[in-house]
């Protein structure tokens, strides 16, 4: 078998790296407003609609929460409050790793350089990457990129910052929506799949599917 060693290993950061809390904090704020055995079903479709605010022109990512709030709120016939949902954006910067993230990302950092692709503002991101504990050889946002994931255009300006081109890289997520998709027809080089629970398996996007970050290594060819 054929080992692939990229030159760079790229990463989503929210929820991949990242323990990204959007649904646990809309559970803390609407307790007193959404049955607990409805709360599923609007988390499900505050995601949704978070995904639906990056798939047009690029805006500043405290829009993209602030209209999802907005967008769910109105599905469900409650009343918005802006303050609030801004409380969901403000959260993003002090939210830590997932446990296995560390030792997994040191474990393969020596050896192949570290990059972030997030759908992230610039005052938000470092902090959370400063909390991942490894060293990372260049951090790539929407906002930079003026596009979110899952659009070509973030991915691009990634390997323009790069210098490479797709089949160089090694795009690791947690979502096939948001990336895996996408890196599979930018016919990036290999693509990981982090199965957090977050959304269903799909094969026919070819990855290679590991548990959390300590499979890095190997699926590197480390």
């Amino acid at each position: 078998m054929t080992i692939f060693r990229p030159k760079f290993i790229t990463f989503d950061c929210y929820g991949t790296l990242t323990k990204f809390r959007m649904g646990d904090l809309a559970r803390e704020l609407f307790a007193d407003r959404v049955a607990a055995d409805r709360m599923d079903a609007f988390v499900r479709d505050f995601a949704a609609y978070r995904l639906d605010e990056v798939l047009g022109a690029w805006k500043p990512y405290r829009q993209v929460i602030v209209n999802a709030v907005a967008r769910t709120c109105k599905l469900w016939g409650l009343a918005f409050d802006e303050a609030e949902a801004a409380r969901f954006y403000e959260a993003v910067p002090t939210w830590g790793p997932h446990p296995d993230v560390t030792a997994g990302l040191l474990a393969v950092a020596k050896e192949i350089p570290l990059v972030i692709l997030s759908n992230a503002s610039n005052d938000q991101i470092h902090s959370n990457v400063e909390l991942l504990g490894a060293p990372f050889h260049t951090v790539c946002t929407a906002q930079d990129a003026q596009a979110y994931k899952p659009r070509m255009q973030a991915f691009e300006h990634m390997f323009d910052r790069l210098g490479c081109d797709p089949k160089d890289v090694m795009h690791v997520s947690s979502s096939l929506r948001y990336d895996l998709m996408t890196a599979h027809d930018l016919r990036i080089g290999k693509r990981v799949f982090v199965n957090r629970g977050h959304e269903p398996a799909n094969p026919a996007y070819g990855y290679q599917e590991i548990q959390d970050i300590g499979g890095l290594a190997e699926a590197a060819g480390l």
